[in-house]
């Protein structure tokens, strides 16, 4: 538990509480499904206070669509894989067999409790801590320009309706101890001699990271395309 404190950031006044949170219910009780419900409003009111301040103009619709994003399963899931917690989760012998460890509900729902866990251990303002400590590279990589799709999607719309193959993500290397990697990722579009490289804690993240640039790349380098055909004409 020592290693997920130190990862998280966080300390437990009370352990028995973050054993609660890793406590699946087919292991038994007390287990984690009611702090999961509390983890769940924790995060979202976090996330929600977070956009807000970050991104003072935008209305509520898109910062509804960003926060959806960031709350739901699989980027949770992203998370508590990074941070390895299916190595702690006390499961039962069916859902170890069954391969619960890795399963993306199970690991959401631990991210999700440990939130919860921490708000009674401490207080809001901490668990609002540890939450932008784990998103902040998420966060950070949001373009408030086009904050409904994220990065990879409006690289890949961009490539289709040129009819062009879509780019190659490809893992350079990953540095640091097992709680605390870093990836680099480079995106590759041949077609277009693009090669971008993005670095963050997640692979997801860095693959986003390069695609943000090579995004960037193309649509700025329209304007520079039309210009010169203009003064060929």
């Amino acid at each position: 538990m020592t290693a997920i404190e130190h990862a998280i950031g966080y300390q437990f006044k009370q352990p028995r509480l973050l054993t609660q949170a890793f406590t699946h219910r087919s292991f038994g009780t007390p287990h984690n499904e009611r702090l999961e419900f509390l983890g769940d409003s924790v995060l979202n009111c976090a996330i929600a206070r977070f956009l807000y301040t970050r991104f003072p103009d935008l209305p509520e619709g898109v910062l509804s669509r960003l926060r959806a994003n960031l709350v739901r399963q699989q980027s949770l899931f992203e998370i508590a894989d990074r941070l390895k917690l299916g190595e702690f989760l006390r499961l039962g012998d069916g859902e170890v067999k069954s391969g619960g460890r890795n399963r993306p509900s199970i690991l959401a729902d631990a991210l999700e409790s440990i939130f919860g866990a921490i708000l009674l251990d401490s207080d809001f303002d901490q668990a609002q801590q540890v939450i932008h400590r784990l998103y902040a590279d998420s966060i950070a990589a949001i373009d408030p320009k086009t904050p409904a799709k994220d990065s990879k999607t409006l690289l890949q719309e961009v490539l289709q309706s040129r009819h062009l193959p879509l780019p190659d993500y490809v893992l350079v290397n990953t540095t640091g101890h097992a709680h605390e990697q870093t990836f680099s990722i480079d995106c590759i579009i041949p077609a277009l001699s693009i090669h971008t490289n993005g670095v963050a804690s997640s692979r997801r993240t860095a693959e986003q990271a390069a695609a943000l640039t090579a995004y960037q790349a193309i649509i700025c380098a329209e304007p520079a395309a039309r210009s010169g055909k203009k003064r060929q004409g």
